[in-house]
C-alpha cells in the first residue's frame, strides 16, 4: 500500500475521482493546502469533501515552492511518502519538484512547466515541428495590437497561465483587443493567490471541430487511451458545452490526431503523465491548442470508465508511484458515453430550474443542479455552469444527442429582482 501526498486539488469532480481512485487502488493519501477553507466552502451538500478524509491534512504556504519542499523535506522520514501529486493545474509544477526533492517518480519538473506555460508550449511544439496556429507573445497592449496587424484579425487572445478558458476570447479588430487585454490587467493574482504572469499569447483563430487525446506515458512510452470529442459554444467566449467518448471519427482522422497528440507530449519532454492533449481538426488537419500534463476535467475520465473500464485517476496515481498502469479495457456495456452542461442564459440569482423531471431515464447515469439562491456568472468560461447530464449508450456515437437534448429541456428561471 502506497502513501501519496496531494498538493492542493481542484475542487470540482476531480477532487472526488482522485481519491476515490487512490483508495481503490488500495493506497492512502495525506492532503497539504495553504487554505483548508477553500474546501470546506466546497464540500459536497450532507456530507465532508473526500479531501478532508485524508490520513493528515496538512498546512503549508504551497505557493511558495522552496519553502514548501523544505518543509515537506523535513516531514518525510515521519510521514514516508511514497507519490506527489495534484489535479490542479496551478500546483502542477510544484508537484513534480517535490516529487524530485523527495526522490520520488514523477514527470519530469522542467517539462511539465513547459507545458503549463502556454507561451513556452508553443515555442517549443513550433521548434519541433509539430502544426499548431500562428501566434505572437506579447505583454503590453500596443505590443499586441503590432503583433496582431501582422498575424491578421480575427485572432485569439490567451492567458498563458490560466485554466478553464478564463479570458479566453476571439478579437476581430483593435479596440476589442485593448479590451481583453485590459481585462487581464484588472486580473493579477489567479484564484489561488498567485501572481499572474503579464504575458499575453495571441493566436491565429482555428476553425474546425475539437477534440482531447487521453494519454499515458510510461517510462517515454505513450499509450492512447482515446478520443473524446468536444463541443466549444459562446462567442466571443470559448466555453465547453459537453463531451462525448469516444468521438465519432473516421480512422483516418483519429490516427492523425492521436500522432499529433503523441508527437507534442514527446516535443515536450513529458513523461509518467495522464495527459490530456486539446486539438483541431482544421481543414489543413489537426493543430495543437494545448497539452495539459493532467488528467482531463470536466469528468471526461468518467466517460472513458464508463466505455472501456479504465479509471485514468487510478492510472494517474499509478504513475505517481511508479507503477506500470492499468490499461486493461473491460466490456462495460456502454459503446458510448457523454456528458453535457448547462450554462446560464445570464447572469443572476437562480430561482429554479425545472426540467429534473426527464432525467428519470435509465440512459442517465449522472446528474447536478444548481439549487435555487445560486448566484450563476455569465458564460464566459467553463467555471460558471449550473449542471450537468451524463449519459450511456450501447450504440456508438449516440450519447452525446441524447445529453445534449436532456440538457436542452431544462429551464433556467430567475429571481424577480434579477429578471
Amino acid at each position: 500500500m502506497g502513501h501519496l501526498l496531494l498538493v492542493e486539488s481542484w475542487v470540482g469532480a476531480m477532487s472526488t475521482l482522485l481519491p476515490r481512485g487512490i483508495r481503490e487502488g488500495g493506497h492512502r493519501f495525506s492532503f497539504v493546502t495553504r487554505d483548508l477553507q477553500h474546501y470546506l466552502r466546497a464540500k459536497p451538500v450532507g456530507s465532508g469533501h473526500p479531501l478532508l478524509g485524508a490520513d493528515n491534512l496538512l498546512t503549508a504556504e504551497t505557493n511558495d515552492v522552496p519553502g514548501l519542499l523544505t518543509h515537506l523535506e523535513r516531514l518525510q522520514p515521519v510521514l514516508g511518502f511514497d507519490a506527489v501529486l495534484t489535479s490542479c493545474d496551478y500546483y502542477l509544477a510544484a508537484a513534480a519538484r517535490t516529487a524530485e526533492r523527495l526522490g520520488l517518480p514523477g514527470a519530469p519538473p522542467e517539462a511539465v512547466e513547459r507545458a503549463c506555460a502556454k507561451d513556452r508550449t508553443r515555442l517549443a511544439l513550433r521548434e519541433a515541428g509539430v502544426p499548431g496556429p500562428a501566434f505572437a507573445i506579447a505583454e503590453t497592449a500596443s505590443g499586441l495590437v503590432e503583433a496582431a496587424e501582422a498575424l491578421g484579425y480575427p485572432l485569439v487572445v490567451k492567458p498563458v497561465d490560466l485554466c478553464g478558458g478564463m479570458f479566453v476570447r476571439k478579437v476581430e479588430s483593435p479596440g476589442q483587443l485593448r479590451e481583453a487585454h485590459a481585462a487581464l490587467q484588472g486580473f493579477p493574482v489567479n484564484a489561488r493567490g498567485q501572481q499572474r504572469n503579464p504575458v499575453v499569447l495571441l493566436e491565429e483563430l482555428l476553425t474546425g471541430p475539437e477534440v482531447s487525446v487521453e494519454t499515458v506515458t510510461f517510462h517515454g512510452q505513450t499509450s492512447v487511451v482515446g478520443v473524446t470529442d468536444k463541443s466549444v459554444a459562446g462567442q466571443p467566449w470559448f466555453v465547453e458545452t459537453g463531451h462525448m467518448f469516444p468521438a465519432a471519427l473516421d480512422a483516418a482522422t483519429e490516427v492523425a490526431v492521436a500522432e499529433t497528440a503523441v508527437a507534442a507530449i514527446e516535443a515536450l519532454g513529458l513523461d509518467n503523465i495522464v495527459g490530456h492533449t486539446e486539438i483541431k481538426l482544421t481543414p489543413r488537419g489537426p493543430r495543437i491548442v494545448e497539452v495539459n500534463p493532467r488528467p482531463a476535467g470536466n469528468q471526461i475520465t468518467e466517460l472513458i470508465r464508463r466505455v472501456t473500464g479504465i479509471d485514468l485517476a487510478a492510472v494517474y496515481a499509478q504513475l505517481a508511484l511508479g507503477e506500470k498502469p492499468d490499461l486493461h479495457r473491460v466490456d462495460t456495456g456502454a459503446a458510448s458515453a457523454a456528458i453535457s452542461f448547462l450554462l446560464p442564459p445570464k447572469a443572476g440569482t437562480i430561482s429554479d430550474i425545472s426540467g429534473s423531471e426527464r432525467l428519470a431515464d435509465p440512459a442517465v447515469v449522472d446528474w447536478v443542479l444548481k439549487g435555487a439562491g445560486h448566484r450563476a456568472g455569465a458564460a464566459t468560461s467553463n467555471n460558471h455552469y449550473l449542471g450537468h447530464v451524463m449519459v450511456t449508450s450501447d450504440r456508438a456515437g449516440a450519447a452525446r444527442g441524447k445529453a445534449e437534448s436532456l440538457v436542452a429541456g431544462l429551464d433556467v428561471r430567475y429571481a424577480e429582482v434579477d429578471a
